[in-house]
């Protein structure tokens, strides 16, 4: 009877961490995600930093142009 419980012991461990050892991979991937995520939006603040103001520029001239100001 004594080996019957340390076997089932045994199992419990292995399944215990196997169970442990997939939810730390899934959390890796989601933490993984979230950087790409949060990396992208920095790459996207950074273009409109170095060249929305072409852009406003830009606008700001069609629109002097469209009320006849230029």
């Amino acid at each position: 009877m004594g080996n019957s419980e340390t076997e089932r012991e045994i199992i419990e461990h292995k399944v215990r961490r196997a169970v442990g050892l997939r939810a730390l991979r899934k959390m890796g991937v989601i933490v993984g995600e979230e950087r790409q995520a949060d990396a992208d939006k920095a790459k996207a603040l950074r273009w409109f930093a170095r060249y929305g103001w072409i852009i406003l520029t830009g606008s700001a001239l069609l629109l002097a142009y469209a009320f006849g100001l230029i």
